[in-house]
């Protein structure tokens, strides 16, 4: 629990910086939407980027793991989508949005941290795989469906230049697709490139964090508790137990299914909010079930550290 508390407890300080910033009006509102901007379009893109051209990805490769783990992600976004669509009766474009939140698990700012705690550094070679395919493979599936559910009354054609379009648009993506093609070519940045990378990507996580403490005045919880409940339900117990459960009949080796599972049960990650901010698409469920979900996963993590034992 000491562990848990030491890896969330800084996360939650500077989401609530961000918060009583602008409550206190310290920082302007519009200030926090550029703020989001920069971490969207720059800040984060040159950390993906600079940790994927650093990546060994021939080390403990093991595609059981990342069968088990994606399934169990896509599981979780059709079950989100379904439930936002059949039960809450949102908008398409918002049930995707919804989806997104069950689909991207914090796997960078908390599951690195707490795997690295609960079974030492050796034990990460899983979680860095895992790591190198989560946001295109997340990313790719939340734009391919609201592209779908945009253009759901255009030609297959349109729909799919729209779905290659938003792809090579987003910033996240292009700046993955550039790092693995640095890496698998083996090139060589220059020094003074890989220092100015490394200047901006220390500021990406704690202003994308600041942001969206920022953004939680904007967006009230009021009247969206259920569907915050279902993604909370959905990405802290759903997901692992599917990746658990899917890893275990594929004979994934014991430590490597343990940290695929603990991976799995990360709360939502900002980029929850992140790819809901880029489709103006149910914004305020997005910020409040990052925030609630990775309060509740002080406890389920605990919880799934006490199963996998």
């Amino acid at each position: 629990m000491h562990a848990l508390l030491d890896v969330i407890l800084p996360v939650f300080l500077v989401i609530g910086f961000g918060y009583v910033a602008v409550w206190r009006g310290l920082f302007p509102e519009s200030g926090v939407d550029a703020l989001m901007k920069f971490s969207q379009h720059f800040a984060i893109p040159c950390l993906l980027f600079s940790a994927i051209t650093n990546l060994d990805l021939s080390s403990s490769f093991d595609s059981r793991l990342l069968i088990s783990f994606y399934f169990g992600a896509t599981c979780g976004f059709l079950f989100g989508f379904g439930g936002a669509r059949f039960f809450f009766h949102r908008e398409w474009e918002d049930c995707v949005a919804i989806g997104f939140c069950c689909l991207f698990s914090n796997s960078v700012l908390l599951g690195l941290a707490i795997n690295e705690r609960a079974y030492g550094t050796e034990a990460l070679a899983g979680t860095y795989t895992i790591i190198a395919l989560h946001s295109p493979f997340c990313y790719g599936l939340g734009i391919t469906a609201m592209e779908i559910v945009k253009n759901q009354n255009q030609s297959l054609l349109v729909m799919v230049g729209g779905i290659t379009r938003a792809m090579f648009r987003n910033a996240l993506v292009v700046a993955i697709t550039a790092g693995f093609f640095v890496n698998l070519l083996d090139i060589s940045l220059p020094k003074v490139l890989g220092d100015g990378l490394d200047l901006v990507t220390q500021a990406a996580l704690p202003t994308a964090l600041f942001a969206l403490g920022g953004v939680l005045i904007q967006y009230k919880p009021e009247g969206d508790a259920r569907i915050i409940l279902m993604i909370c339900i959905t990405a802290l117990l759903l997901h692992p137990a599917i990746t658990w459960t899917l890893g275990a009949a594929l004979s994934v080796p014991g430590e490597t299914l343990k940290t695929g599972v603990l991976t799995a049960a990360m709360a939502p990650g900002v980029n929850a909010y992140i790819f809901a901010n880029m489709y103006g698409r149910a914004k305020r469920v997005a910020a409040s079930s990052v925030l609630v979900a990775t309060a509740t996963s002080i406890f389920t993590a605990w919880l799934w550290l006490m199963i996998l034992q």
